[in-house]
């Protein structure tokens, strides 16, 4: 799968390369090709997959797991379960795709020669236990599996079958928390495992052993963790659950996931944990992580940037675009756009976003400051434009014939906070971020979301500001980030655009700053 793309001068390069929820992110290189996964938990369809020529430029085509016989979650999947950190890898001619499924099946290996899809049906294994699994080969073919803990078992990527008793191998730092995201690499004359440890929170970090077979034993990095941002006021934190890939030149580079906090104390992120990229260089047979930066020096090949994303989506094609996700499921009798044509009609399944079974599509929010704007038509029913992080978080603008209101979900609060009437028919709503500035307070939030409606001439009428800070990890918890997304919550509602596209700086906050 090659993306067409043209050839850039170099510039600085904006990081994250993938902004938005986007976390754990897994990359593989096939010739000239690299591929990039990363986690989905609870919803549908899970696992999206990205490509690029340069490393610097991603574009998504597509969803390893989009059939529900791929993937199983539940009615009562909760918010974070779901789907745990992918590895995705090349090997012989063939993809590799291995997934925890928390709420449920397991650790689950997908596989195809064609990473925009589709992927085979899943192959259990049962025998593999741990989150976080890794796939890795050795010389004669014998395939590893390694896992959070971290632990090691021979397996048949083509059966699941599993051969011996699970191993331990390294455990990281002593006494350092959460040893995960296990990957291993045959480089030169070592083999490598990389971990994250510390937790996926602010003491997250990365760090590296070395042996000379996949079964070590295992020499742990004079210099680790050789990535941490622990402790410091770096516009990017929680550093970790990153893989190594090899640039078009030799060069090695980094994925990992990281945060940009904003606001006031202790910091609020709210587009969940995104995607950042990083040069390695190597000293002594030891990977040294480069600077991590929010603007980050090109790489010495050209950059090939794709197209820009449409801001609006028409709900012109039979199916939707790979970006869209659901809650958990997508039944075809709740949400298709051939019932009217160029429309997305949304049929309700729950009554409101705090029900886990609620009919939504939404995006992910990917810019600190963005707009997100959709005409609706609510005559069949009620429903609207919301922004979510869970059940028990998220801000919504509803339409019913005749009335527009604002809604608030905070934790055990629920309230209606504005309310307008309407005259009969479509109307466009929109919902917009704006990103915290200057602080001048240490409580103050990370951005202000605005509810409103605009008249058929453009003007808008904004309905509420709220605190973004009720719609952060910090706040509610979990891995996720935000989505931005149309729902029912009665009746059928009908869609005919939506638009979304960022609207100022998207550079880093200064968490904890008081000035």
């Amino acid at each position: 799968m090659r993306v067409s793309s043209m050839p850039r001068t170099s510039s600085p390069v904006t990081n994250p390369v993938i902004p938005g929820f986007h976390p754990d992110p897994s990359i593989c290189r096939a010739g000239e090709d690299y591929y990039l996964a990363c986690s989905s938990f609870e919803y549908f369809p899970g696992v999206p997959i990205f490509h690029s020529r340069d490393l610097v430029h991603w574009t998504q085509i597509g969803n390893a797991l989009d059939r529900p016989g791929q993937l199983r979650l539940p009615p009562g999947t909760r918010s974070s379960g779901g789907i745990y950190a992918p590895t995705l890898r090349h090997h012989d001619g063939r993809f590799w795709l291995i997934v925890t499924n928390v709420s449920g099946d397991g650790n689950l290996l997908f596989t195809t020669t064609d990473p925009a899809g589709p992927w085979s049906d899943p192959i259990p294994l049962p025998g593999v236990h741990g989150i976080d699994p890794d796939l890795a080969w050795d010389d004669d073919g014998t395939c590893w599996c390694t896992t959070a803990g971290v632990g090691q078992i021979r397996i048949d990527p083509h059966t699941g079958e599993t051969f011996g008793e699970r191993r331990p191998l390294w455990s990281g730092a002593p006494g350092a928390k959460a040893p995960e995201a296990p990957h291993l690499y045959h480089i030169g004359d070592y083999w490598y495992l990389l971990i994250a440890e510390g937790g996926t929170e602010r003491c997250h970090g990365v760090s590296i052993a070395r042996g000379r077979t996949p079964q070590g034993p295992f020499e742990p990095c004079p210099a680790n963790p050789i990535l941490t941002h622990r402790g410091t006021d770096h516009p990017i934190q929680n550093t970790g659950h990153a893989d190594l890939v090899e640039g078009p030149d030799g060069s090695w580079w980094m994925v990992l996931l990281g945060v940009r906090p904003h606001g006031g104390t202790p910091g609020w992120h709210v587009l969940g944990r995104e995607t950042f990229l990083v040069p390695v260089t190597w000293s002594e047979g030891w990977p040294v992580v480069g600077e991590l930066s929010t603007v980050l020096a090109p790489p010495p090949w050209p950059l090939r940037e794709p197209a820009a994303p449409p801001v609006r989506d028409d709900f012109d094609s039979g199916e939707l675009a790979p970006a869209w996700i659901s809650l958990r499921s997508r039944p075809a009798e709740n949400c298709t756009t051939k019932e009217r044509a160029g429309w997305l009609s949304l049929r309700a399944a729950g009554e409101s976003l705090d029900d886990p079974e609620v009919s939504f599509v939404g995006r992910r929010q990917q810019h600190v400051s963005c707009r997100a704007r959709v005409l609706v038509d609510p005559a069949e029913g009620r429903g609207g434009l919301a922004v979510r992080l869970d059940e028990e978080h998220h801000y919504e603008i509803e339409v019913t014939p005749g009335e527009v209101r604002v809604l608030t979900r905070v934790g055990p609060f629920r309230a209606q906070v504005a309310s307008r009437a309407t005259a009969a028919g479509p109307v466009v709503l929109r919902i917009g971020t704006a990103v915290t500035g200057q602080v001048s307070d240490a409580r103050q939030g990370p951005d202000t979301i605005s509810l409103g409606i605009e008249d058929p001439q453009g003007a808008f009428t904004e309905l509420a500001a709220l605190d973004g800070r009720y719609l952060s990890t910090e706040v509610a918890g979990g891995f996720t980030g935000r989505v931005i997304g149309m729902y029912a919550a009665a009746g059928t509602v009908h869609f005919d655009w939506f638009d979304y596209e960022p609207t100022g700086p998207d550079g880093p906050g200064r968490a904890g700053s008081a000035d």
